[in-house]
């Protein structure tokens, strides 16, 4: 197979093993981008997508996945609008959804794995943009393979343990996460997980599900048990003040763009804050009636915070 020309051209041809057929919707370059296929060190096959053209002037846009989330979970209307002035680039990681191999179990393997799907693409940096889980990977990310991450967008996330927590801003409950963990999640628990209960904000929240199904295969693998409960072991391995990333983010030198939703109920908003407090060059944004979906909820205004954020 060989790859178009708006692909890295640092791939070989040779280590693409697989592409999808028969996409929906030309008029999305997110819903219609081919699912390419890498090989790491010969075992582990990375599913991964590139939408938008390579600038030789910006590094491409990596996107990193939210807890269950897999590439078909990225909002197609939000990637374009990132696309049209970068390339952007998403991938399932090890043993998640379209990609083979164990999965990680700790925050530095999941940093680590991201970090190798970098270099096996030919690339000497990234911008890095996690969502969820993926925004403490992207953070982890930042902190162990520094000179591959040029600018960090952390959205709907947090660095673990969060101490002095105000009395009212209480983490993820029990009733939270036992929707988070239900064996499948339907429509109704990504509203109560990632919208407000405001008519606008669920409408909002409708239109997105609608927006992810236009791709043909959307969902056609999902992230099966093993390869969450992997994630919520690397989620908890920073959940006390002692192993927790907070105090750690002043190591993290380059600029960060923070935001979040003003209710998220799976990460506190308050946890936004106080990373934006930690690192040493950081912004933040807060956008209005929305919780942990807000980027989908306001996808145009979010899409264009970040491409004036990473310049």
């Amino acid at each position: 197979m060989i790859l178009p020309r708006l692909l890295f051209p640092a791939v070989r041809p040779s280590r693409i093993v697989a592409a999808d057929a028969a996409l929906a919707d030309p008029v999305s370059p997110t819903a219609a981008a081919p699912t390419q296929t890498l090989r790491l060190d010969g075992q582990t096959t990375i599913a991964y997508r590139v939408v938008g053209q390579r600038q030789d002037t910006a590094a491409p846009l990596l996107l990193l996945n939210r807890f269950r989330g897999t590439m078909d979970h990225w909002d197609p209307m939000l990637v374009d609008r990132l696309a049209a002035q970068r390339q952007v680039l998403m991938f399932d990681q090890p043993g998640f959804a379209r990609s083979t191999g164990a999965p990680p179990d700790s925050l530095p393997a999941f940093a680590a794995s991201a970090a190798r799907v970098v270099r096996a693409l030919g690339l000497a940096q990234v911008d890095a943009l996690g969502f969820s889980m993926g925004g403490t990977v992207a953070l982890q990310l930042a902190l162990d393979h520094a000179a591959l991450v040029r600018r960090l967008v952390v959205a709907g996330s947090g660095p673990g343990f969060v101490a002095d927590m105000p009395p009212n801003v209480q983490s993820a409950g029990p009733e939270i996460w036992q929707v988070a963990t239900k064996p499948v999640n339907d429509d109704d628990d990504f509203m109560f997980l990632f919208f407000e209960p405001s008519a606008t904000s669920r409408a909002a929240g409708r239109a997105y599900l609608a927006r992810l199904r236009k791709r043909a295969d959307a969902f056609a693998r999902q992230v099966e048990a093993p390869a969450w409960q992997a994630q919520l072991k690397s989620a908890q391995g920073v959940g006390t003040q002692a192993t927790s990333l907070l105090p750690r983010l002043g190591e993290i030198r380059i600029p960060a763009l923070i935001a979040n939703g003003r209710h998220d109920v799976m990460v506190p908003t308050y946890a936004s804050y106080a990373m934006a407090q930690a690192l040493p060059d950081a912004r933040l944004i807060v956008y209005p009636d929305s919780g942990h979906g807000f980027l989908f909820q306001h996808a145009e205004a979010f899409a264009q915070d970040v491409v004036q954020f990473l310049g």
